[in-house]
């Protein structure tokens, strides 16, 4: 995994609920308390998972609550700073989430050893997508707030439910 998704959890933990929180949460996951991960590094996918999981514990929430957080502070604070021309790019939730997988393969192609997620797309009917995510992390609850975090920019009530451990279906509420 990519240093640029836990550089956005310790921002998240630590604008929301202060350093403390965040070296308690490295300190518990087996880590140096002042770990600093940059952006294009590369982190152990088990490493990350076990940060994770200690943010869970430290803060009392179970991984769907910090999967939300994480989908709503990544798209609506941290990769606006960085992926900005991707979200002018889309006039619509729906436009966006269709690009995903566009996008990800082209934030990463210059980058080594990345292995960003995969999306493949198929409509239910009109409203509905059915969007599966592709990858051996089993990270769907991230994919789920992701995508909450996408409505929310774009301003639309997106329905979102998980349908499996690598399925979602998003229907977009005119």
């Amino acid at each position: 995994m990519k240093g640029v998704i836990v550089k956005c959890l310790s921002d998240l933990v630590t604008e929301k609920f202060g350093k403390d929180k965040w070296e308690d949460a490295l300190a518990l996951s087996g880590l140096d308390r002042e770990s600093i991960f940059l952006a294009t590094s590369d982190v152990d996918d088990t490493g990350a998972l076990k940060v994770v999981d200690s943010v869970c514990k430290v803060l009392n929430i179970s991984l769907a609550q910090a999967a939300d957080a994480f989908g709503d502070y990544w798209v609506n604070v941290f990769a606006l700073k960085i992926y900005a021309p991707f979200y002018r790019r889309a006039n619509s939730a729906k436009e966006f989430l269709l690009n995903m997988d566009k996008v990800h393969l082209e934030t990463t192609r210059t980058l080594t050893n990345a292995c960003p997620p995969r999306f493949e797309y198929k409509w239910k009917n009109e409203q509905t997508l059915i969007m599966k995510y592709i990858s051996k992390r089993g990270l769907i609850d991230f994919l789920v707030g992701l995508v909450k975090g996408v409505g929310k920019h774009y301003k639309e009530q997106l329905q979102i439910t998980k349908l499996g451990p690598d399925t979602v279906e998003i229907i977009f509420v005119k």
